[in-house]
């Protein structure tokens, strides 16, 4: 299945393809061995325009479909899913400010995102709240003119570098879920520390950090989702996250499908290829069948997103299915290549901790599979 694009959405496509392959593909596995996240990359990225393709053409952008972001995300991701995910992250605040921010403050911060001068990321994740978004403590406080921020942000993608943020706060405890707000913050001002960037098992391009918030002023023409808004924005970022996560996966899992057929081609054994050999074989067409069966679902999710459908179950869907492929099918790939599937010369240690990665980001795949039976026993009681 192929998502229709039109002539300029094409073009966009192939940009974004040619940028990966000279400024990604050669370099991916570098920035892990260095375990730094590329800032230079992702400006370079903006600088060829690609920051922008959720902005309107009048606020400096291209204007593009969702379905555009996700399949940039997927070509993008089949050399490095951890640098996909940190450039869709920035991409995906510079189109939050474009549709929710105040006119002035879209065109203050807009310039310096799509040229890369300005790093953005999502702040919702706490130390002690993931995927349970109503436990958010960080406290926004109203006082005049504005709210005081304090609290502690944790396992944000880009924190490493970030200079702005869409940041999720509780403005009143007592109101749970509906006293959720969302606020545009500048981490350049006073009373934003940057918690050094975590040391984890691969995927360092991303960026994982967090931030501390000590009496952090934010003026009120930066709050962008009232609250109770907040918590649905939160919910809708997540489901469209969730959708471009599983092509990404799709992305690099089929490059590791292709490189293992490739290798096993060439690699001459027995008097032949083995490539010859049928459990080989039949290990490769597992792989692209489930590659093919995870983009549908990837593809019925990003499509729900963009058309404004409740995409909940699509995405989840979706994201449990292909995390699982990709987790499954990267090994077999790399068991495919024997030994050499450990050379650095191959992406597959790295995407490995990608798929691992993948797993946990936007909703463990626990929280799928909650939400996958909650709407299933629902379904069920209502057919009684």
């Amino acid at each position: 299945m192929e998502l229709p694009l039109e002539s300029a959405e094409r073009e966009m496509l192939a940009r974004a393809a040619d940028f990966t392959k000279t400024e990604v593909a050669p370099k991916a596995q570098s920035w892990e061995d260095e375990r730094r996240q590329p800032i230079e990359a992702i400006r370079a990225a903006a600088l060829a325009g690609l920051a922008g393709l959720e902005v309107p053409e009048h606020l400096g952008g291209t204007g593009h479909r969702f379905r555009v972001k996700a399949r940039i995300a997927e070509e993008i991701a089949r050399h490095c899913f951890a640098f996909s995910f940190s450039f869709i992250n920035h991409m995906g605040l510079a189109g939050k400010i474009a549709r929710d921010a105040p006119e002035k403050i879209a065109k203050r911060y807009l310039p310096e995102m799509l040229t890369g001068e300005a790093i953005g990321c999502t702040a919702l994740t706490e130390p002690a709240a993931g995927s349970d978004f109503a436990a958010i403590a960080t406290r926004a406080k109203k006082v005049a003119g504005g709210w005081r921020l304090t609290g502690e942000k944790a396992w944000i993608t880009n924190a490493a570098h970030a200079d702005l943020m869409f940041l999720y706060a509780q403005t009143d405890p007592a109101a749970g879920w509906r006293g959720v707000a969302g606020f545009l913050v500048d981490a350049r001002e006073e009373g934003v520390s940057r918690v050094p960037p975590f040391q984890i098992m691969g995927g360092h391009a991303i960026g994982a950090g967090g931030f501390r918030f000590t009496d952090h002023f934010i003026p009120d023409e930066r709050m962008m989702s009232p609250p109770g808004e907040g918590f649905k924005a939160a919910m809708a970022g997540v489901n469209a996250a969730r959708s471009y996560v599983a092509t990404m996966c799709c992305g690099m899992t089929e490059a590791a499908v292709h490189t293992a057929a490739r290798y096993a081609s060439e690699r001459a054994a027995f008097g032949g290829h083995i490539a010859d050999f049928q459990g080989l074989q039949w290990r490769l067409a597992d792989a692209q069948t489930d590659v093919e069966a995870a983009r549908l679902l990837a593809y019925r999710a990003v499509l729900a997103v963009e058309s404004g459908q409740n995409a909940e179950i699509p995405a989840a869907y979706a994201k449990k299915f292909a995390t699982s492929m990709a987790d499954t099918h990267l090994a077999r790939c790399m068991q495919i290549m024997g030994a050499a599937g450990l050379r650095r010369d191959y992406n597959f240690g790295r995407q490995i901790a990608c798929a691992r990665i993948a797993n946990y980001v936007d909703g463990t795949t626990e929280i799928q599979n909650e939400r996958i039976a909650r709407n299933l026993i629902k379904q069920v009681s209502q057919q009684q």
